[in-house]
């Protein structure tokens, strides 16, 4: 299965996790008197569409290249990221603005019962997170990252309602709203995690250095091919699932024009065989002196 199935198949995933636990969620929270609940089905309800434009997002980024993108699509999948990174960002609103006009509104304390349901989602979001987060690495899918953190940031949002309402039912009357600050506080922690979501697909876009490592394993592999002496310049920049490399590789400066470019060659496709997360190869000669 190639990291794009991989990652397609992921976001299914959490499509029918997010849409199932939302009903859940809402239905609990309206009947359970928990608006602690009913922020968190709000937020289950923003990550189904966020999935949605993951999905999206994936299979437009998986397009070849065509004459008006000789790189591909790949570029895509961080411009989804930061809309995944808007319904984020929405969602901790809505959830904010619901809960402090529910703590100035008096209600009736949350059923019990409502812990025995929250209990398990919280469990399973975090299984979700895991799994999904895992998909992500394998695939270098920054999109798919934020899917993931879609998961954590539900299962936060899961836990600030269980402790809320663990405080209600166990101090009783007068503390009806302490589900609602918990809500309130989950809704910071979103914010928060928007921003670690938001930044790497920021220095995606704009092809900042973030892969040392990579260069390093270009470098080692750059040595292995015979009539390589070594590597200057190392370019890297990501797309969607691809890393693209413009390197500069220096040879001995005696050998002919033809020999060069059947090194170049040599290298590149040595390179793509060590790593097949690799995208366009740029290989420039360079002369020793």
């Amino acid at each position: 299965m190639t990291n794009e199935q991989t990652a397609i198949k992921a976001t299914y995933f959490s499509i029918i996790g997010n849409a199932s636990l939302a009903l859940l969620k809402g239905f609990s929270g309206f009947f359970g008197n928990s608006y602690a609940l009913i922020a968190d089905s709000i937020e289950s309800t923003t990550d189904i569409f966020a999935s949605i434009l993951v999905l999206f997002g994936l299979k437009y980024a998986n397009r070849p290249a065509d004459k008006n993108h000789p790189y591909g699509h790949g570029r895509a999948e961080p411009l989804i990221t930061f809309l995944v990174v808007g319904f984020l960002i929405t969602s901790a609103t809505i959830i904010a603005y619901e809960s402090i006009k529910n703590i100035q509104t008096p209600h009736e304390l949350p059923k019990t019962w409502t812990l025995f349901v929250i209990a398990p989602m919280i469990i399973w979001k975090e299984i979700s997170f895991r799994l999904v987060m895992k998909k992500a690495k394998e695939t270098n899918s920054s999109s798919l990252k934020a899917d993931a953190w879609h998961h954590r940031s539900d299962a936060i949002t899961s836990v600030a309602a269980f402790i809320g309402i663990s405080v209600s039912l166990f101090f009783g009357k007068g503390y009806e709203t302490a589900d609602d600050w918990a809500a309130l506080f989950a809704s910071g922690f979103i914010f928060y995690n928007s921003y670690l979501i938001f930044r790497p697909a920021l220095g995606e876009i704009m092809d900042e250095h973030l892969y040392d490592d990579l260069e390093e394993e270009i470098r080692r592999v750059s040595l292995t091919v015979e009539g390589i002496i070594g590597t200057e310049k190392c370019f890297i920049r990501k797309a969607g699932m691809k890393f693209h490399v413009d390197l500069h590789a220096i040879v001995d400066a005696t050998i002919s024009v033809r020999e060069g470019h059947d090194l170049a060659h040599k290298l590149k496709n040595q390179l793509r065989a060590n790593n097949p997360e690799l995208g366009h190869v740029l290989i420039h000669i360079e002369p020793n002196n």
